[in-house]
């Protein structure tokens, strides 16, 4: 694979040494992991608060799908822009540090503002209110995301080492998912947040107030690898005019470099298949909820209670004790292709066991399944965020300039579309069945619909995606050759001394 491959006549060639240290310190991966978890809590928390659209402000299913499904499709498309700006900045603190630092802060304020909703105003106001600070939202978080996503393909050129980066990374991120789901608790705690009528929980109330906090925090967490994590530095002279004056340059630029991204063959199928995993499992994820409370306690939310919250807390601790670790191992002893195929086979048969441990006559069972379905998650982007780095080599090797931002973001580009149309996709299974938000009771037809979607849906997804990746080719041996000569072009470009230096050297 690597031989064919030839370095274009371009002017940009911006690049990392392949040769620079490929151990990373632990304080340097763990500081990039809190950044994962900052990353990761946005979305965790987004999926719980969600829910209040429906549940608490009586929204229709399918205006909450649209909610879901815009603002990702606009996050979506900002998000190769961004990962070019990234890879062509010039600043005194690198090319990642100020906007991972500026987008947590947008973003953060951003989700905190987007949930101070009220229930006595109108249906269409508050859809046209959470739009426009959704859209601020997810405007921050791709400033943010997308180069904090390119600092951790730059850490290191190991093949090996990219994948412990990332595991240390998810399984510090994986503590979100244990997190969010206690916000459920917090919501609709009444003695928290009582409504004045009828004294049971005002979860409306409950979000508006616990969204301030979770932005606060998310700040934080985000902020830190902007303040202690190293960069790769680049020659600023290799970089794109990023001015008014070289716009003109900068568009086709990034029209290039995101089109070498899809003709990338091994990149296009790790985009494929992770739009297909994560897509498919974020179509369903809500479901849970009204699985566990309308089918196994027949609508009563305080006889649920606390299931759902720990069907989603024991899961993430599933993904993170059991799930993140064995894949690592897998994927360093077996190869990561090997590594994924096998996790997303064993989520499949998490996902068949739903369908009969969402089980009435005992709730427990809906724990059974959690460590079979942890691994779809679990391995995906371990691997896959392990993979785009790989990528990234190959790509400098055949265009001689090195882009993780715009490979970062059109990688991201295809998650936050299978997240937008899972929120759309949401909306239209549950309105489908019949799932009606101000019913006192769900009919058994819709739940029958939301039980079979909570297993086919998922499974039909890590399938399409294990069949795409049969034909991924980078391996270990290929991604040895791709450092070698690239280290090879590195030691060849170097610039050679002059007769005048080996002159004044060998006289000194």
């Amino acid at each position: 694979m690597a031989s064919s491959a030839t370095p274009p006549g371009s002017s940009q060639t911006a690049s990392l040494d392949p040769t620079r240290s490929a151990e990373v310190p632990m304080t340097q991966k763990i500081a990039f992991g809190v950044g994962m978890l900052g990353n990761q809590m946005f979305p965790a928390a987004l999926g719980v608060f969600m829910v209040v659209l429906v549940q608490s402000l009586g929204m229709d299913p399918w205006i909450a799908g649209v909610l879901a499904f815009l603002p990702r499709i606009f996050d979506a498309v900002t998000d190769p822009v961004m990962g070019y700006i990234s890879d062509n900045t010039r600043s005194r603190w690198g090319r990642r540090k100020p906007y991972i630092f500026i987008g947590a802060i947008l973003a953060g304020v951003s989700f905190a503002l987007m949930w101070q909703l009220d229930a006595s105003n109108s249906q269409m106001y508050n859809f046209w209110y959470f739009l426009v600070l959704a859209l601020a939202f997810y405007l921050g978080l791709t400033i943010f995301a997308t180069p904090y996503v390119a600092m951790g393909y730059e850490m290191s050129s190991d093949f090996h080492e990219r994948t412990r980066i990332m595991a240390v990374a998810q399984w510090i991120g994986q503590w979100a998912w244990v997190i969010a789901p206690w916000f459920w608790v917090i919501i609709y705690n009444p003695e928290l947040f009582p409504d004045p009528i009828t004294g049971e929980a005002n979860g409306v109330v409950g979000a508006r107030t616990l969204a301030v906090w979770v932005g606060i925090g998310c700040i934080a967490l985000a902020m830190t690898p902007a303040i202690f994590c190293r960069t790769q530095p680049v020659d600023p002279d290799t970089l794109d005019d990023l001015s008014i004056r070289g716009i003109g340059h900068s568009v086709g630029s990034l029209l290039r470099s995101v089109i070498a991204a899809f003709k990338n063959g091994p990149f296009v199928r790790i985009c494929v298949a992770t739009f297909l995993i994560f897509g498919s499992f974020n179509t369903i994820a809500a479901f849970a909820y009204f699985i566990i409370v309308h089918y196994m306690f027949a609508s009563s939310t305080d006889a649920a209670g606390r299931w759902p919250t720990w069907h989603g807390t024991v899961g993430a601790l599933a993904t993170t004790f059991l799930a993140i670790p064995i894949v690592t191992i897998m994927a360093t002893r077996l190869g990561k292709k090997t590594a994924f195929v096998i996790s997303q086979s064993i989520s499949m048969l998490g996902y068949a066991a739903f369908w009969w441990c969402f089980n009435p006559d005992d709730p427990r069972m809906l724990f059974l399944p959690l460590p079979l379905f942890c691994f779809g998650i679990g391995g995906l982007f371990t691997i896959m965020m392990s993979m785009t780095a790989d990528v990234c080599d190959l790509d400098e090797l055949r265009t001689g300039s090195r882009s993780e931002g715009v490979f970062g973001a059109v990688y991201w580009w295809m998650v936050k579309l299978g997240f937008a149309v899972a929120g759309l996709a949401t909306g239209v299974i549950m309105s489908s069945v019949g799932f009606d938000p101000n019913a006192a009771q769900q009919s058994d037809t819709a739940l029958t619909g939301l039980r079979l979607a909570y297993t086919i849906v998922p499974i039909a997804g890590a399938a399409l995606a294990i069949f795409v990746m049969l034909g991924y080719d980078l391996d270990e041996a290929n991604a040895g050759e791709i450092r070698r000569e690239l280290a090879e072009r590195h030691a060849a470009s170097a610039t050679p001394a002059s007769p005048t230096d080996q002159t004044q050297s060998e006289g000194s």
